[in-house]
This record gives C-alpha cells, sequence and structure tokens, in this order.
C-alpha cells in the first residue's frame, strides 16, 4: 500500500518550505542575490542543506519563488496607491512614488529585484514583474484616455517606457556602489517626469500638480 501523508505531516512540511523561503527572503534583503547560498539560507532558516534541497532542487528555484512573492509585494502595493476613484495622474503619481520611497527604504532587496545578475530563472520571474508593473500603469493610462484626462497614446508602449525610466533612475541610487542621492528630489523628479510622459503641458489636469 503506497504511503499517503498524513495532514500532519503536510502541514509541517509545508510550515518547513515557509521558513526556508523566509530565511531566503532575509538573506537577500541582507546581502544580496550574492550572498544567498544555499548553505546561507539553512543555516539562516535553522535547517540541514539537504532539507532546501528537498523542497527546491536548485539555488535558482528557491530564488525563483522568493522573487515572484517579494516582486507581487511591490506590485500590490503599488496597485493599493493607486487605486480609487480620484483623478488618473494623482493616482499615478502615488503609485510612482510609492514604488520608488520603498525601493530606496530597502535598498539591498531592492537592487536584488531590480538589477542584480541571477540566474535565468530568476530573471524570468524579474520580467514577469516588469510586465505586471506596464500592465497596472497601462490600465491606469486606458482609464484616463476613456475618462478625457489623457491625450490618446499607445497606453502599454507609454506603460513599458515608464517602467524602463523608472527602473534605470533607480539603479544607480541603489547600487551597492552607493551613488550619492537627493531622496526628495529624486522621487519628486521622477513622479514630474512620469506625469509629463503621459500628458501634454497644456492638459488642465495636470498644469497645478506639475507647477508644484
Amino acid at each position: 500500500m503506497p504511503y499517503r501523508p498524513t495532514e500532519r505531516t503536510r502541514a509541517r512540511l509545508a510550515a518547513a518550505r515557509e521558513r526556508i523561503v523566509d530565511a531566503a527572503l532575509a538573506q537577500l534583503a541582507a546581502g544580496g542575490y550574492a550572498s544567498a547560498s544555499v548553505v546561507a539560507v539553512a543555516r539562516r532558516a535553522g535547517v540541514a542543506t539537504g532539507s532546501v534541497y528537498r523542497h527546491f532542487p536548485s539555488k535558482a528555484d528557491l530564488f525563483a519563488e522568493v522573487f515572484r512573492r517579494a516582486s507581487q509585494r511591490e506590485v500590490d502595493a503599488m496597485a493599493q496607491a493607486s487605486a480609487g476613484d480620484g483623478l488618473v495622474l494623482e493616482r499615478l503619481a502615488a503609485g510612482v512614488e510609492l514604488w520608488a520611497r520603498r525601493a530606496l527604504r530597502g535598498r539591498r532587496l531592492a537592487w536584488a529585484l531590480l538589477a542584480e545578475p541571477v540566474d535565468p530563472a530568476v530573471e524570468a520571474e524579474r520580467l514577469h514583474f516588469r510586465r505586471a508593473y506596464r500592465d497596472g500603469i497601462a490600465a491606469l493610462i486606458r482609464e484616463g484616455i476613456d475618462r478625457g484626462e489623457l491625450p490618446a497614446q499607445d497606453a502599454d508602449l507609454t506603460a513599458a517606457a515608464l517602467v524602463g525610466a523608472i527602473g534605470e533612475a533607480l539603479v544607480g541610487p541603489l547600487s551597492p556602489a552607493g551613488e550619492a542621492t537627493d531622496e526628495e528630489h529624486l522621487v519628486a523628479a521622477l513622479t514630474t517626469f512620469c506625469l509629463r510622459s503621459v500628458t501634454d503641458k497644456e492638459s488642465p489636469h495636470v498644469r497645478d500638480r506639475l507647477a508644484a
């Protein structure tokens, strides 16, 4: 008769897997992807190295899961910040500002999620969530067009360009080299750039926002 794990056994295994993922995320935030060996993760999780491999065949598999969860958290935070019924430009500004501030607050983790060299399986997760950011911003732009707040444009193209610009603007300040930056100026300038990119300068919906 084949062995069938009990509910208690499944719960124990699930808990162990979660402990490993949490430890991997903490290691990533502390030292980046380069520091996050399976041995380091196992030590942080308080388990044997073999236990990590029991749940994840490789470091790449483990960190693909970590990137998936950490990136989804950031996408969800931006979506929440830009939700509601207010002016689309105000909601876009709130989402961009939150993205930048969260990245600057957790620089080591943000650098790993955004730009640090990683294995191909992890890079695939990174690209997936760049598309998720694009899709969220594109939906806002389409809403703005439909409501007459924004001029007609290719929403997907504009959103993809904004995601690339935001990422590039943050790379230097987030890098381990520690490029000096005035964080308040960076956040304000980046937000203004994004607003200018989706509308014309004469739009009555954005004139006051850009003049502030």
